[in-house]
């Protein structure tokens, strides 16, 4: 009897609680972060959401709904994208990718049915466009580490390894149809895999006697929180924008009209971001909203903890990196992450 992926991943010692159908932790997190730069890990993403946009205006729309410029991909292209609300304010940070016939969305877990009803609402009767959410067709694996590109070639997808960020490709490895997409969600060399929900427990299997070690959303969240990484509900709420998120680099100034776009170039133009996301060294644990201050001001709000580090805003004009502030009971020091950056455009004159 073949085994489920559940099961693969349980006998490998994965921990479920009752709500989740994806493993929280193989119970070796630090042995996995420990051999990051020696081996590679396996993160299991297949909770996130993939969204499928058909018809032939399905590029043309989701350049219109988000702030990068998605009509300058070509087919095996991909990149991020911010789906923001019609004041600039972010709803999820989601990644592009332009296949054949279809354009897939991967999205954050928990947005996955937000946005398909957000897309919907603004699609018109004359758009050729058909939104789809095939999220449960397929299951996504993460790979990172320093081994990540020669477990690539070990799959048949060699010419990927020396391609841009986004870039993919379908491949067949042992009669298994698998996407490989160059890189990982993080500012950290990696691959991500999508496959068929039927064929998982196999690429799993394949994975696993590639010298892989297996890890789950605690792990991520841990290396998504130091990498600066930021995450719906926390980081990327209707709170902010995602010029004060540090999401430069997901924003085109010069594609034109999306929603919050008028907002966004306004914030630009005139450098408004009131308050940044920066990383914070910790003396210790924090809880997430734990007020920040500068002696007795309040300057911003701890937005997430993993150990003894956290992201959280601060107001721009309290400074930024190298300042040292108070979170709680703990003494913090505001330090860069990898994964945001905060550099005000300027646009061609």
């Amino acid at each position: 009897m073949k085994k489920n992926l559940k099961d693969l991943q349980v006998s490998l010692g994965a921990i479920f609680d009752e709500h989740s159908s994806y493993p929280l932790s193989f119970g070796q997190d630090q042995k996995a972060l420990s051999v990051l730069e020696t081996r590679s890990i396996v993160c299991d993403r297949s909770h996130w959401g993939l969204i499928e946009l058909t018809g032939e205006d399905r590029l043309h729309f989701l350049h219109n709904q988000t702030t990068n410029n998605l009509q300058s991909l070509k087919k095996g292209q991909g990149m991020d994208t911010v789906f923001v609300n019609s004041i600039g304010r972010t709803l999820d940070l989601a990644t592009a990718y332009v296949k054949e016939e279809s354009l897939w969305v991967l999205v954050s877990p928990n947005r996955r049915t937000f946005l398909m009803e957000w897309m919907d609402r603004y699609l018109f009767p004359m758009d050729k466009v058909t939104l789809k959410d095939i999220s449960d067709s397929y299951r996504i694996f993460t790979l990172i580490g320093q081994t990540s590109s020669e477990i690539i070639k070990q799959l048949g997808a060699e010419s990927l390894t020396q391609q841009l960020e986004g870039n993919h490709a379908l491949i067949s490895w042992q009669e298994i149809p698998i996407v490989v997409i160059v890189g990982s969600g993080l500012k950290k060399t990696g691959y991500t895999l999508i496959v068929s929900s039927e064929n998982a427990p196999k690429l799993w299997t394949i994975l696993m006697e590639l010298d892989t070690i297996p890890a789950g959303e605690y792990l991520w969240e841990s290396l998504r929180i130091h990498q600066g990484r930021p995450s719906p509900d926390h980081e990327l709420t209707e709170d902010y924008n995602p010029l004060e998120v540090g999401l430069w680099y997901a924003i085109s100034f010069n594609k034109g009209c999306y929603i919050g776009q008028e907002t966004i170039a306004r914030l630009n133009t005139y450098q408004g971001v009131k308050q940044k996301l920066w990383g914070l060294q910790l003396s210790e644990p924090v809880l997430a909203n734990t007020v920040i201050k500068v002696g007795e001001v309040k300057v911003g709000i701890l937005t997430s903890c993993s150990g003894h580090f956290g992201l959280g805003y601060i107001r721009t004009k309290a400074g930024g990196e190298g300042l040292t502030v108070q979170v709680g009971k703990a003494t913090g020091k505001v330090v860069s992450v990898p994964f945001l950056s905060h550099e005000y455009y300027q646009s061609a004159q």
